[in-house]
């Protein structure tokens, strides 16, 4: 379960304002990469906040309220399906990071990222922690907030591209998604070079 052990190790190297950095949506066939960053009181403690995966969808939305609630700072932030093609998956996440930590503004001055890369042009001295979401407080909490963020979009989408079903798999490679992209082509929102190997097995 995760804990304040980072933080606290932080605060402690004189940081004030430590947010927990994660991000949702690197898998997926359709929509955008979503990033939060959260700053959380010292010592907040949120029953049953974990990595989010690890959570129910209901027990995420539950929580998402009360993070909000209870942050001294929280911001979220996308990189779009074309900058994703434009820079690959991996440079967009960067991005939507590097958005969500600028939209803590000067509350911020030390990052606790989810991973094992510093994505580049971090506005403030960071650290990453591989498996953070399940560690760090205030990454599990940034895991919540992207991913809920993430999923209530894809339900917009949702009704927007009725024929593709996104309300049921939110754009990850289901096979009721795949047969979808195959029976109807894809859309907008698809992520064009993550259906090549799709088409290659026809």
């Amino acid at each position: 379960m995760p804990d304040f052990e980072f933080e606290n190790m932080f605060t402690a190297q004189g940081y004030k304002f430590i947010c927990g950095v994660d991000e949702a949506g690197r898998g997926p066939l359709a929509g955008p990469v979503c990033a939060a960053a959260v700053i959380l009181p010292n010592d907040c403690v949120i029953q049953g906040l974990n990595d989010s995966k690890k959570l129910t969808e209901k027990k995420r939305e539950f929580l998402y309220d009360i993070i909000i609630e209870k942050a001294v700072s929280y911001s979220v932030a996308f990189s779009s399906v074309q900058e994703i093609e434009e820079v690959n998956i991996l440079n967009a996440t960067f991005l939507a990071m590097n958005r969500a930590i600028s939209g803590l503004g000067s509350e911020c001055d030390f990052a606790i990222i989810d991973g094992n890369q510093v994505p580049r042009g971090i506005p403030v001295p960071c650290t990453t922690i591989i498996k953070g979401d399940g560690k760090s407080y205030s990454i599990a909490a940034a895991s919540v907030l992207a991913k809920v963020t993430r999923d209530r979009l894809m339900l917009e989408y949702d009704k927007a591209y009725p024929q593709y079903q996104f309300c049921k798999h939110k754009g990850y490679g289901t096979k009721l998604h795949i047969d979808k992209i195959l029976e109807c082509g894809p859309s907008e929102i698809h992520r064009l070079s993550f259906l090549k190997k799709i088409y290659e097995k026809q």
